[in-house]
């Protein structure tokens, strides 16, 4: 979680959305990248789509089968099915999507437990992972005064 942490930090520096996450597979690194939505033009791309497209190159496969990611925010019910699709064993995350809807951000009120569950997943998911870390990515975004919230 760290890891994301320090790379959605980056992200917001360069004026990015607050959000990161990393992924590894057997003790392995293999993505670590943040959401750059604004910098891309892209609406998909939040710090999971990134880190899941990073990882599938790493591992030269279209799945990342057995891996772990540690993102800085519950994921959105894009992110948490494109994570399913990618066959990530378990998702760890800090900060809730109520805590992103505090922050400002315009998020759907769908709970990552709920797209797995509708969805039949198997993808583990574990939260508040240095929830009050990821929390104060919020007010460091909130703090700049060349941000948009979307």
């Amino acid at each position: 979680m760290r890891l994301a942490i320090d790379r959605c930090r980056e992200g917001v520096g360069a004026g990015q959305a607050p959000f990161g996450c990393a992924i590894e597979v057997a003790g392995q690194l293999v993505a670590c990248e943040h959401n750059t939505v604004v910098a891309t033009l892209d609406s998909t791309a939040h710090a999971e789509v990134n880190a899941i497209r990073a990882g599938c190159r790493a591992v030269n496969d279209i799945y990342i089968e057995g891996g772990i990611a540690a993102t800085t925010c519950e994921p959105c019910p894009m992110c948490m099915a494109a994570l399913h699709w990618a066959r990530v064993d378990t998702v760890y995350y800090g900060a809730s999507i109520e805590d992103a809807v505090a922050a400002g951000f315009s998020e759907l009120m769908l709970p990552a437990k709920h797209v797995l569950e509708l969805g039949g997943s198997h993808v583990r998911l574990r939260g508040g992972v240095l929830r009050e870390d990821c929390r104060s990515l919020f007010r460091d975004w909130n703090s700049r005064s060349d941000t948009r919230l979307y």
